[in-house]
């Protein structure tokens, strides 16, 4: 059965299919959600981020909530990962990045943690600034690797890629020609070494916000004919094809974050082609915050977009979408999508 867990404004919302229609139950109402993780080895543990009120989990599927980490992590929660090869003692190993910039590792479902402290003493550390708050940044993105474990890469907004080899005990800098911004950051099993970056770099630099590699970081490429939006927020590809790629886009950061101004699309590229706009059954391109994608590997061809317009899901390869007919609590029909992860469970 497929379940959504939408990271909203200010609530976890988790969507199932009930009697042949969507229902949203929403969770943690009030905390300023971040960002939401679920764990490949134990169906129902959930981890999720907020920003003010730290991290929390749950054993059962949402039903209940603890806070975690509160001995020794920063509250301000912005990324937080769990990696589908890395456990100990059949946990699987957590990550969880704060901001000021700082990540954090358990190995024990979230009861005891400690700082990876070699992050922050990379050389370019010092340079690292969020344009809205610039005396500080943090980290946006973690992406343990699919195929490869102890490989790991770590998002700065806005100032790096990095990556380790070894689970974030030590660090290899930003590249030259890698991403400076990236929002999110994917991988594809049946692409061990690709990385798809959706990032800010076109915003702030010359050149499309999409970027990726095709060596697991030594280089990287800009693809961005036909992208005419160069402010990039989500990316997501389909798990059939590694070819098959769609990304949610604005020309600004304003328009794609402030609603007042809100004004963002989704482009789909096949197969090395140029980007296309998404049209078909999408809502129209002004008052759309920029949308969270994601996918499962369950789903071949099918991709899904959450933003304050709604939930809406493509099951031909991002050509056309259909809004799902979510049944939600009055308070939260238009909120803003912060992240979204698929389940089948």
């Amino acid at each position: 059965m497929t379940k959504l867990y939408l990271a909203l404004e200010d609530a976890l919302a988790i969507v199932r299919l009930q009697d042949n229609a969507w229902v949203a139950n929403v969770h943690l109402v009030g905390k300023q959600m971040q960002c939401v993780a679920l764990d490949p080895l134990r169906v129902g543990l959930i981890y999720c981020g907020t920003f003010d009120e730290g991290a929390w989990r749950s054993i059962d599927d949402g039903r209940t909530w603890v806070a975690i980490g509160t001995e020794l992590m920063l509250p301000q929660v912005t990324s937080i990962a769990v990696s589908p090869l890395e456990s100990s003692r059949g946990q699987s190993v957590v990550y969880v990045g704060t901001e000021p910039s700082t990540l954090y590792r358990s190995e024990d479902c979230g009861v005891h943690w400690r700082e990876l402290s070699q992050l922050c003493q990379l050389p370019s550390a010092p340079e690292w600034s969020f344009p809205p708050r610039p005396y500080t940044s943090h980290v946006r993105w973690i992406r343990p690797d699919l195929t490869r474990a102890g490989r790991l890469f770590v998002a700065i907004e806005a100032g790096a890629l990095v990556r380790s080899f070894d689970g974030g005990e030590t660090w290899e800098d930003r590249r030259p020609d890698g991403p400076f911004d990236t929002h999110t950051l994917v991988m594809h099993r049946l692409a061990p070494d690709r990385l798809y970056s959706a990032a800010g770099d076109g915003f702030m630099r010359t050149g499309g916000g999409f970027i990726e590699s095709k060596d697991g970081g030594d280089s990287w490429q800009r693809p961005d004919e036909g992208l005419e939006h160069k402010y990039l927020w989500s990316v997501a590809v389909d798990p059939a094809d590694p070819d098959v790629i769609v990304v949610s886009a604005a020309h600004s950061p304003d328009q794609a974050h402030n609603r007042q101004h809100a004004a963002s699309v989704l482009y789909r590229r096949s197969h090395g082609g140029s980007w296309q706009r998404c049209l078909d059954g999408l809502p129209p391109e002004q008052g759309m915050q920029t949308s969270v994608l994601a996918t499962h590997d369950s789903e071949p061809g099918v991709f899904y977009a959450a933003s304050n317009k709604g939930v809406f899901r493509s099951s031909d390869a991002g050509e056309h979408w259909e809004e799902l007919a979510i049944h939600w609590p009055e308070d939260f029909t238009t909120s803003r999508a912060q992240a979204l992860v698929v389940s089948d469970n």
